[in-house]
């Protein structure tokens, strides 16, 4: 994808734009929910964390499967993989990526943050994105083709604009978390577990809701007060163990699926 995609919703107040299968940008009523490249905070407005979500540094960058180690990076390698414009509408877009097992992938992190140069996978598989905008929302689809038993994690990394003065809340039914104690969390992310359901309420501005299928979890991150990632996850990772933990893993059913709804209100 060499361009920049834009979707503009039937009712015309919603524009979203998206750039090689990243969101850069979600207008609502003129207003601009994505965290914006080159503002403080973090140099990309979404990822996706795939096959692994989370550290691996202390395992020499090795990930356990059930067929052998391999080199994984934090949160994997998808990211430094392309995406392909599978097909395109005025209001929505579907774009994939295509792993072939064992094939070895640069990383953009060596030698700099990490010393692991190449990274791998033992499992075929393709990973579909897809957005489709309303009126109301924005729904992101993930598909993942795979080989069935492949053990993965899955997690999307997006990033939503703040107003910088630290009053927002993050609220579910049952926990409310504000920004200094988000900040206050570090790397490690602040986790919101066993719920598919997470608001971010502020003074001004349009409320956001995030519904999803298929993650159940969350963990929130920043170090700045002008951004906020909001991240669905499929498991917590920082939990002081050197290997992740074959709990936290899913395993493939040959096809699955996984839905993030984006709703200001």
């Amino acid at each position: 994808m060499n361009t920049i995609a834009s979707l503009i919703s039937l009712d015309k107040n919603s524009i979203v734009k998206i750039e090689k299968g990243e969101l850069i940008s979600y207008l609502k009523n003129g207003e601009e929910l994505i965290h914006q490249k080159g503002n403080p905070g973090w140099g990309n407005s979404d990822t996706e964390m795939f096959p692994i979500v989370g550290p691996t540094e202390t395992n020499n960058f090795n990930v356990v499967t059930p067929k052998g180690n391999y080199s994984q990076d934090q949160h994997g390698f998808l990211r430094e993989m392309q995406y392909f414009t599978e097909n395109s509408t005025e209001i929505s877009c579907s774009l994939i990526k295509e792993y072939t097992a064992y094939t070895a992938v640069e990383n953009s992190k060596y030698p700099k943050k990490s010393s692991a140069r190449l990274l791998s996978w033992p499992y075929n598989f393709s990973f579909k994105k897809s957005f489709e905008l309303t009126n109301e929302f924005l729904k992101i689809t993930f598909e993942i083709n795979a080989e069935k038993g492949m053990p993965f994690m899955l997690g999307y990394h997006p990033a939503f604009m703040l107003n910088g003065n630290l009053d927002e809340i993050i609220a579910t039914q049952k926990h409310e978390v504000s920004i200094p104690k988000i900040i206050a969390e570090g790397s490690t992310a602040y986790p919101i577990l066993n719920t598919d359901k997470i608001s971010l309420i502020k003074k001004s501005g349009s409320n956001i809701s995030i519904k999803t299928k298929g993650f159940n979890n969350f963990m929130l991150w920043t170090p700045v007060n002008n951004m906020l990632c909001i991240e669905p996850i499929t498991g917590y990772p920082y939990t002081g163990e050197k290997v992740l933990s074959k709990e936290l893993f899913n395993i493939s059913k040959g096809v699955n699926t996984f839905e993030v709804l984006i709703q200001p209100f």
